[in-house]
């Protein structure tokens, strides 16, 4: 068999040739509701059919934000993902609820499997306890006024010396050593964003008055409690998250602080200015791993061989059926993911990929998140691969550090290899005050629901300065400073999924530091981890990966200190 080729499962109940409009569907779920249960058995075939359809679902509704994300400008690929959720997802949810009833009332429920449902049936009961039919409008219509957000940014382009670029690739001039250079970059990307400020206001206002109304709908004070129940947090409170900001302040900023200083003194620079936080301190060009986003995707298949053959393998099958996307073009939305295939068992990925080194890391990031929709695809039920973020992002970010051996198939020269891997660990250290203010904010933003967009300017401010606000002097660019919010995609399309990378950077650190003391068995622990998709809760699936399910601030000191210890080995 062609280990390359990417084939669909073939449908045992959902008809092969079904076209997706809401009249074809209809009748399958109203099959599912009506059909009679009469045994476990037949409680677990309704179980396989309810997933397989729900797959079939998945993954049409992928290819209609995989295409409308490729090319934002496109109106008919617009209208083709607003038709689903518009037209088929507000259907879907009240039927969908009715067969949560369906399942939890049978009485054929307690002859399954408790151990293999439990985490699954605790979803179902949290979804039940949370459904409100008045929710379902308000749902669509933030489905479709979240988008919004990629047409405006996607459309965002800036001339550098007589020529345009996309922001993405705007950005590489922050890392030029022409400081004049640098600061034209960033100060024309700044005005940029400035010019949408209003706009993107305009757009959040109505994206927390629709939240809010969510959660008062579901019986709730505020948008934050309602989110912690609906994202299914049963291992942590908002309190955690509190005492995690403060040992990421306590733990973290000072490292960075120190680093900061050292970046002063190398470069010469007092202060230090937000257009001076990127450049190499070694006074050398900026790190350029490939040349095009076809020599990423090449290079990437040979470092995810170099750890092991089957990590490699699974980008390769993506390449040879073109699930890659990885330019950066006007016209296309910002960022990066990795889209699964709920009926195919692979994954998409997205990036807008500039030849800089940052670019490098999304793809290895983003392929950790593939390889770990190929290790789920064939786990029985669709939702058994429905990760939450702490464990999806454990994997992601997992893969940017157990990759950085084989960065060689990036880089030529011993210096370049070693500089990338010094910025990497600089990076991972950066990430945790960054998940701080954006979690901290977002907490802020929920609670006090009636703030203007002068009072979250401001409270964006207060927060961002007590995490370092990049270790920079922002004096005379208050208005940049406080809207810097605005480039967090998370903010508008996902709220409140943001804390997740700070725990999963932590478990990175952990599954990095058991590499380095036996690669073999850590690699294994990880795999193991990924494959149980999401049938364990949460802690068990860290225990698998040989790591703690812990962010508290003794565990916060103790990864710090190592990766601090191998920052100061690369020298």
């Amino acid at each position: 068999m062609n280990t390359l080729s990417i084939h669909k499962k073939p449908r045992t109940w959902v008809p092969a040739d079904l076209e997706i409009k809401w009249e074809n569907l209809e009748p399958l779920f109203n099959e599912l509701l009506e059909r009679p249960v009469d045994n476990a058995e037949a409680l677990e075939t309704w179980l396989k059919n309810r997933s397989e359809l729900e797959a079939v679902l998945e993954e049409d509704f992928a290819w209609r934000y995989i295409r409308m994300t490729c090319d934002t400008a496109n109106e008919q690929l617009v209208q083709d993902f607003q038709y689903f959720a518009t037209e088929i997802e507000p259907k879907i949810a009240p039927l969908g609820n009715q067969l949560n009833i369906k399942f939890t009332e049978s009485p054929y429920l307690q002859e399954l499997d408790q151990d293999k449902y439990f985490v699954y049936l605790r979803g179902i009961r949290k979804a039940l306890e949370l459904y409100r039919e008045e929710n379902i409008p308000l749902f669509t219509k933030l489905q479709v006024t979240q988008q919004k957000y990629q047409s405006i940014t996607g459309a965002m382009s800036v001339e550098i010396r007589g020529k345009e670029y996309t922001l993405e690739q705007a950005a590489n001039f922050l890392k030029d050593q022409d400081r004049e250079l640098r600061q034209l970059a960033w100060e024309t990307i700044q005005q940029r964003r400035m010019t949408d400020k209003d706009e993107l206001n305009l757009l959040f206002d109505e994206l927390v008055s629709l939240r809010h109304q969510v959660a008062l709908n579901a019986g709730f004070e505020n948008y934050r409690d309602y989110m912690f129940q609906a994202l299914g947090r049963f291992d942590y409170t908002p309190k955690d998250c509190y005492d995690f900001h403060e040992a990421i302040e306590k733990e973290i900023v000072p490292i960075l602080q120190e680093l900061a200083g050292q970046r002063s003194q190398a470069l010469g620079l007092s202060p230090l200015r937000p257009w001076d936080m990127d450049v190499s301190t070694s006074g050398k060009p900026a790190l350029k791993p490939f040349q095009n986003g076809s020599e990423l995707i090449d290079k990437s298949i040979a470092c995810f061989n170099n750890i092991d053959e089957r990590l490699g393998e699974k980008l390769a099958a993506m390449k040879a059926n073109n699930l890659f996307d990885v330019e950066s073009r006007k016209g296309k939305a910002p960022g990066g993911y990795n889209y699964p295939l709920a009926e195919t068992g692979a994954p998409f990925i997205f990036m807008n990929a500039a030849n800089s080194f940052r670019d490098l890391t999304t793809m290895v990031h983003e392929g950790g998140h593939a390889v770990h929709t190929f290790l789920t695809a064939n786990l029985e039920l669709n939702d058994f691969k429905h990760c939450p973020s702490e464990v999806a992002e454990l994997a992601s970010m997992s893969m940017e550090l157990l990759s950085m051996d084989s960065w060689h198939v990036y880089f030529d020269k011993e210096e370049d290899l070693l500089r990338a891997r010094r910025e990497q660990l600089i990076d991972v250290l950066k990430t945790l005050p960054w998940v701080a203010v954006i979690d901290q904010f977002q907490h802020w933003i929920y609670t006090n629901p009636d703030h203007n967009p002068a009072d979250r300017d401001e409270a964006f401010k207060q927060i961002y300065s007590r995490f370092g606000a990049a270790f920079a002097d922002w004096t005379g660019l208050e208005a940049a400073f406080g809207n810097a919010w605005q480039k967090q995609l998370h903010l508008f399309e996902v709220p409140f999924y943001y804390i997740e990378y700070g725990i999963a950077q932590l478990g990175a650190i952990a599954v990095w530091k058991n590499y380095k003391e036996a690669p073999e068995r850590a690699l294994e622990q990880y795999l193991a981890a990924l494959s149980l998709g999401y049938t364990r809760p949460m802690n068990e699936i860290y225990e698998t990966a040989g790591i703690r399910f812990d962010f508290s601030a003794a565990y916060v000191q103790k990864l710090a200190a190592f990766v601090k210890e191998e920052l100061d080995k690369l020298g």
